[in-house]
């Protein structure tokens, strides 16, 4: 994130790969931005990728990201060390996302898109399983709520305690956001399975 230069600082001294979150994060409060850093590196492509699934927009989804790790930046000394840094930051990256929906439905006349921007990037350039778009696009087709919690269930492995911290919400809404979203995709990919194949001949 170009943003987030000042943050990048060439280190005087390596940092070790497997650097304890909880110990990057002392070192930052010590004065070694470059920490914070490895942080972002460490975190980023996950942050985003929450972010995409709740607001469903790419540009949207890469500012959310960017404000939540300036938000955590400045606000790390509330950082609790018994904490995990990626719930911390996945729950700052969520309300991130809350703020920017609400302040679409204030500010716009319309509905809420409920698909994805077709220029996805990347990411889905290197979907050439048939089986993992069909699945993405499932998953986009979700409400909100539905989307956010199997993005971090099912594609970031966190688990229940995990997501209602993140969310905010109690465990059981977890639980039963879950269940509801995986039936809607079962569905959903059920339907996908008994259409007919592009060209194939249908009896009438």
């Amino acid at each position: 994130m170009a943003a987030l230069a000042e943050i990048h600082a060439p280190m005087s001294v390596p940092l070790e790969p497997q650097v304890l979150d909880a110990e990057l994060v002392s070192q930052t409060l010590a004065g070694r931005a470059e920490a914070f850093g490895t942080l972002v590196e460490r975190y980023d492509r996950a942050v985003y990728h929450l972010c995409f699934r709740t607001l469903h927009d790419v540009e949207e989804a890469k500012d959310a990201a960017q404000e939540a790790f300036f938000k955590a930046y400045r606000g790390l000394g509330t950082f609790r060390p018994s904490a995990k840094f990626s719930t911390w930051i996945f729950s700052i990256a969520y309300h991130a996302c809350c703020d920017r929906i609400a302040r679409r439905k204030r500010y716009s006349d319309g509905p809420l898109p409920d698909r994805a921007d077709p220029t996805l990037g990347p990411e889905a350039i290197a979907e050439h399983n048939d089986e993992a778009r069909a699945l993405r696009a499932a998953i986009d087709g979700l409400p909100e709520k539905y989307r956010t919690v199997i993005t971090l269930y099912h594609l970031q492995g966190h688990q229940y305690e995990e997501i209602a911290r993140v969310l905010d919400v109690p465990l059981g809404t977890v639980k039963t956001h879950l269940f509801r979203a995986k039936e809607l995709l079962r569905r959903e990919l059920a339907g996908l399975r008994e259409q007919p194949v592009s060209g194939e001949v249908t009896e009438e």
